[in-house]
């Protein structure tokens, strides 16, 4: 953990195309574009309109696949998944789209987010006889598609999501459809897009850009919607709940390119800066950001300060997400091996270090360590989103309220255990004022449960870590 640049992981990324010949290789660009939501395994499930394939493994995308694997994955409809490791761990089988056969075909399942009742849902399952070949919570949507009684897959699916709690953004595929879901709440974002007659299905609407696809519109919350050979149509499978997308898509997350519920997030990061500034200023020779997701929010930050906003550190694109550490003297040098402050723009200045978030606190304290000893005679931390407090259990991997420094120290002594001259955190209210997503606009509300303990949903017993409080 040492060595990670970054404190917090998010689950995974979902594309889909239908009507597309080459929809296997627009899948493998769309992936592309969403290898930041997960580096630990891909896969892409492309149909021919008979017969389902699939290919998937761990690392990631450009190690999954290669041009000799694509073009033996024929059909006009695929989807396809980038993960990183919450609910249910890591390992090959637990590498998404799922891939199930039955005597009636094959289906294949791709999910963002983390279903809360999981768990619940598993030992009922169970019960009457299920058994899982996986840990992964997705797997529970399945069975309750086989076990719903109805004859179409849409109305197995309306079925089956009716009795889902928590995050979810479903791509499910099948010989001749492809369904989509968002759940009632919209805590994870996904989007439809078009490239020419075919339909294209994203997380971010970065993917868009990549393969030439134009921005639809974003899928509603509780909406179903079905895809086929004549065209698309939205049911419903709940009515939607209170909006409640995930704060630290604008945070962190998502790519700077990307629009999340029609709000550019570079345009978010930046105010974010801004209001940042407003709330606590400081006298400081030079703004620098922590790359990459930080940067936005330092340019903000220099702007509204009139501090001159400069590229403090540099990283190191090429070392790999993880790094062997044989002793404790190595651990040490994690950060230095993926980041490196620029001594010519630190040295004797009063510097302003902008970060996103503070997780663990152990990588704060080893660039503020780092910047120090690149010569900068103060160190001033500003991070542009409140301090997190509380576990998340729809998708990000802090389940524990062990994991969270802010959860058991106050600012003042995170500020000491980091060695920084001052520490500051946006308040919620202005993370809502910078990210734009106000109270006053229809159904335009957000998770902020990692910072407020409010979850937007109920949370089930099971699913708590042994150590977790709420």
């Amino acid at each position: 953990m040492f060595a990670e640049i970054k404190g917090l992981n998010e689950e995974c990324g979902v594309f889909a195309v239908f009507g597309h010949k080459d929809a296997a290789q627009i899948t493998y660009y769309g992936l592309h574009s969403l290898q930041h939501r997960g580096q630990e395994g891909a896969g892409i499930v492309v149909s021919d309109g008979e017969k389902l394939s699939a290919h998937k493994g761990l690392g990631l995308v450009n190690d999954v696949f290669n041009p000799d694997i694509l073009a033996g994955l024929h059909g006009k409809a695929a989807i396809g998944h980038v993960r990183y490791a919450t609910a249910g761990g890591g390992g090959y089988a637990n590498v998404q789209p799922l891939f199930f056969n039955s005597q009636k075909g094959g289906l294949a399942i791709a999910h963002n987010g983390n279903l809360v009742n999981a768990n619940h849902l598993k030992h009922q399952l169970e019960a009457q006889g299920s058994i899982f070949q996986s840990t992964s919570d997705t797997e529970v949507l399945a069975h309750l598609i086989k076990r719903s009684g109805y004859y179409s897959l849409e109305d197995q699916m309306k079925n089956a999501l009716s009795s889902l709690k928590g995050a979810y953004a479903f791509a499910v595929l099948n010989e001749r459809q492809l369904m989509v879901a968002l759940d009632p709440n919209g805590l994870r974002p996904l989007s439809i897009g078009r490239l020419g007659d075919a339909y294209v299905v994203a997380s971010e609407t970065c993917a868009f850009d990549i393969v030439g696809a134009s921005f639809e519109r974003e899928v509603l919350p509780g909406e179903l919607l079905v895809i086929d050979d004549t065209g698309m149509r939205s049911e419903r499978f709940v009515s939607p709940g209170n909006r409640a997308i995930c704060s630290m898509e604008y945070v962190y997350f998502a790519r700077p390119d990307s629009n999340v519920d029609h709000i550019n997030v570079h345009t978010a990061r930046k105010s974010l800066g801004k209001q940042l500034a407003i709330e606590s200023p400081i006298e400081a020779d030079v703004v620098t950001g922590v790359p990459d997701s930080s940067i936005s929010a330092a340019i903000g930050y220099a702007e509204q300060a009139g501090i001159p906003y400069e590229l403090g550190m540099i990283k190191n694109r090429y070392v790999g997400r993880t790094f062997i550490q044989p002793s404790q003297e190595l651990r040490e040098q994690g950060v230095k091996m993926k980041l490196s402050p620029v001594r010519g723009v630190v040295e004797g200045k009063r510097v302003v270090m902008i970060d996103d978030s503070i997780v663990r606190g152990t990588t704060s304290r080893r660039i503020v360590n780092m910047l120090r000893e690149a010569g900068a005679v103060e160190v001033h931390v500003r991070i542009s989103s409140p301090p997190i407090k509380n576990p998340c259990f729809y998708g990000i991997d802090t389940s524990t309220t062990e994991e969270l420094i802010a959860s058991s120290h106050s600012i003042e002594e995170m500020r000491e255990m980091m060695g920084a001259d001052s520490l500051a955190f946006l308040s919620t209210e202005g993370l809502k004022v910078g990210i734009g997503r106000s109270e006053a606009m229809h159904n335009c509300g957000q998770c902020l449960a990692c910072f407020t303990g409010e979850y937007p949903t109920e949370i089930y017993a099971d699913t708590l870590h042994p150590h977790a409080k709420l």
